[in-house]
């Protein structure tokens, strides 16, 4: 099953009578606005019961092209990363 804004912001409406479907799709935005920021800026995303996001920094490296062996530097990079949490990785595991 394939999770999109959409589906997500409709399950919400569909569980929460008090909300409309235009604040359900807010609220969706909202929070995927928020995390965005948070890793632009560096900072770790933690959600309880799911997992960490963290952005990395990688150092420049050698690398090569494949197709000319031609040898290069690779520039300096950040990475996102996501650990799920213990939970998410027993439920997952069906333990």
């Amino acid at each position: 099953m394939k999770i999109t804004k959409a589906s997500l912001a409709e399950v919400i409406y569909k569980n929460h009578d008090d909300l409309t479907k235009k604040q359900a799709e807010e609220a969706v935005e909202s929070f995927l606005r928020i995390a965005k920021d948070a890793l632009i800026d560096g900072s770790g995303l933690l959600l309880s019961g799911f997992g960490k996001f963290n952005v990395k920094e990688k150092k420049p490296r050698i690398g090569r092209n494949p197709q000319t062996e031609e040898t290069l530097i690779l520039d300096a990079r950040r990475v996102i990363t996501f650990k799920p949490s213990g939970k998410l990785r027993s439920k997952v595991n069906g333990k």
